[in-house]
């Protein structure tokens, strides 16, 4: 292998490298999120009031790509409800003038899934995210635009992890769901003095 070739190929390995770690860098990553079960179609997205309408967008956005039928709840088979959403912004690192140097940001919501006929296939579950930032007072119209991009993300990752929650309900997961929930209806009657 000659001189020349060897400092060709190391350039080639070097650029790869810069490359990778500015992929990686910037935040980029393949989407992972596995697919929803058509099993779950039609499914009706119901976000409370007090949701942000990024978070649900990026939900309806994900269902969207992942090709899952959306309907209103009236037409739905399977309700999914995101409520009770949280921000958080606490300091988490003091300058040795006892001013911010950096924040944390916490975005909390409860997810829960029930059927039309109000069986739940996914309880009440709480999903949370969170993301650090430095706080650069000099600069705060920067600072602004960092915290609500970061915002976004989370937003969008907390989006990520309900498609992950409704992953695992296929069809053989739903009718064991259904059976267990009849069963305990069934155990509960006679105690109640139900029929």
């Amino acid at each position: 292998m000659s001189r020349h070739s060897a400092l060709k190929s190391s350039a080639r390995l070097m650029l790869t490298a810069v490359m990778a770690a500015l992929l990686g860098g910037c935040g980029f990553q393949l989407r992972g999120a596995p697919p929803v079960s058509s099993a779950l179609e039609p499914l009706a997205v119901d976000c409370s009031s007090q949701v942000p309408d990024t978070l649900c967008r990026s939900l309806r956005e994900q269902l969207n790509l992942g090709k899952v039928r959306v309907a209103p709840a009236a037409e739905a088979d399977y309700i999914l409800r995101l409520k009770n959403f949280e921000r958080d912004r606490r300091a988490s690192a003091i300058t040795a003038q006892a001013a911010a140097a950096e924040y944390t940001l916490r975005h909390s919501v409860d997810l829960e899934v029930i059927s039309a006929d109000r069986i739940p296939m996914v309880g009440t579950t709480r999903l949370t995210t969170s993301e650090s930032y430095r706080y650069d007072e000099t600069n705060v119209l920067a600072r602004q635009r960092e915290e609500e991009t970061l915002r976004q993300q989370m937003d969008d990752r907390l989006a990520q992890q309900v498609i992950f929650r409704l992953a695992p309900l296929t069809p053989q997961r739903i009718d064991a769901i259904r059976a267990d929930y009849q069963r305990e209806q069934e155990a509960d009657a006679p105690a109640t003095g139900q029929p």
